[in-house]
């Protein structure tokens, strides 16, 4: 069973199967150099993006990513502004300092390969890595892919067949579960609800004071990450020149917060929500909920609903440990890769996992809770992934303010229902699957279509 803090992962923005997952391959390729014995023989490193890694790699900074990783940097540690300082010297001094004390020319310009017309066959997130020695003979070649929320694979671990549904890692878990039907079974069995049973699962792994202290180091970074978007004022990178809009909307709230409670209970969400992504599109740090591009949803309904002061840790930590266990769901049966479902895997997966954590907070019960994250996903069906010039701005940035507020109101839905749903979150699970498999590569993270052709860059 996955972790429920392998669907929280800190990193830099923009992207998380774009630039969290590349950082992570790059420092996974100097490890397998290191274990060969390769390391110091190697004198040239080429590196090829393919798919969608590829077509919107410049906008989500992909480059950028592939050189922190190979100068060893870790997307949880690293600090965003001493990272962009060391690319920097990277690009100018044509020189890679990686582990060991090693150092290779390096010229990202030429380097870093843009093979647009590569479909990777596994997932639609390919990263080829190549080392040479100092005759130019080729030392090892490495084939990896980003899969969405900053999780990464080899192709032999795509390539393993999969006997059941269910993929086990690590120590058997108390609680297995490979459906959310696996789960209300066991929620209605031992009578527990669905935070505790994730906690059941996650103390086989580490003590619960060290669950609680990485819940709580999630939910520090996101509300941290909401602080910095309300008062970074500006414009963001990129050639679209988008002017962030969460500061002036923060202060027009701050200074008449009752003014229309009514009308501004949306305006508190969105002004949350874009916080968070106008943070992330500017490559700040960011919680991936699942992804980078949905980073904002989960935090602006845990900033609204579940944060008034320190007490509010472990509600906090119950919201957090059912969306997750909702998006372990969606990562074990579907996917949450942009770049293979769409949008619909990113924030339509956070809008459900969101959705799910506020009917728990909000005392309901298991079916309930599995039916607000039913509600959440269904009507984010078919949403597109098409960001204009390959930026994670527009749509994505409003996008996420939309999505918080569907969860919420999922979440009342789902309150008001006792009984069984006519359609089950597995059901739209299987539903959001299928329709990333039959949705056109063009609206899948590659900007050939949808708004990214039809709004004219400017």
């Amino acid at each position: 069973m996955l972790s429920v803090l392998d669907l929280f992962r800190i990193g830099i923005g923009p992207s998380s199967s774009h630039t969290v997952g590349p950082m992570r391959i790059g420092r996974r390729f100097l490890s397998s150099l290191k274990r060969q014995g390769c390391l110091e023989r190697t004198a040239h490193i080429q590196v090829e993006l393919q798919g969608s890694l590829a077509l919107t790699g410049a906008g989500h900074a992909t480059p950028k990513a592939v050189v922190l990783g190979l100068l060893g940097l870790k997307p949880e540690t690293l600090n965003p502004e001493t990272a962009d300082a060391a690319v920097a010297a990277v690009y100018t001094q044509k020189r890679l300092a990686m582990c060991d004390g090693v150092e290779i020319a390096f010229d990202p310009e030429t380097d870093i390969i843009f093979a647009y017309d590569e479909i990777p066959d596994l997932h639609p997130n390919g990263m080829r890595m190549k080392a040479y020695d100092a005759n130019g003979d080729r030392l090892t070649e490495r084939t990896y892919y980003s899969t969405g929320g900053g999780f990464i694979a080899s192709r032999r671990q795509l390539e393993r067949p999969v006997k059941n549904d269910m993929i086990r890692v690590g120590k058997p878990v108390p609680y297995p579960f490979g459906s959310a039907q696996d789960v209300l079974d066991t929620c209605k069995a031992e009578n527990m609800a669905i935070h505790d049973l994730i906690y059941a699962n996650e103390d086989v792994r580490r003590p619960r004071v060290s669950t609680d202290q990485a819940l709580d180091k999630i939910a520090a970074v996101m509300m941290a990450c909401i602080d910095r978007g309300l008062e970074q004022d500006g414009i963001l990178p990129g050639a679209l020149k988008v002017k962030r809009r969460a500061p002036a909307l923060w202060a027009k709230l701050s200074a008449n917060p009752q003014s229309n409670e009514q009308e501004q209970l949306f305006d508190w969400l969105n002004v949350y929500a874009m916080a968070v992504n106008e943070e992330n599109a500017a490559g700040g740090q960011v919680v991936t909920a699942p992804t980078n591009g949905a980073a904002g949803i989960l935090p602006a309904v845990i900033r609204h609903y579940c944060k008034r002061d320190e007490a509010d840790a472990a509600t906090i930590r119950k919201f957090l440990l059912t969306a997750g266990g909702i998006g372990m769901l969606y990562k074990q049966r579907a996917s949450i890769s942009g770049a293979e479902m769409g949008c619909q895997g990113e924030v339509g997966v956070a809008c459900s996992m969101a959705a799910g954590g506020l009917a728990a907070v909000w005392g309901g019960t298991p079916l309930q809770v599995a039916c607000a994250a039913e509600i959440g996903m269904e009507h984010n069906l078919g949403l597109t992934c098409d960001p204009v010039g390959g930026l994670v701005q527009i749509p994505c940035i409003e996008r996420n303010a939309i999505g918080a507020v569907k969860a919420v109101n999922a979440a009342r839905l789902a309150l008001h229902r006792d009984e069984q749903t006519q359609v089950s979150l597995d059901q739209v699970i299987e539903t959001m699957r299928q329709t990333g498999l039959d949705m056109s590569s063009k609206y899948k993270e590659t900007s050939q279509g949808g708004l990214a052709v039809n709004v004219v860059e400017c």
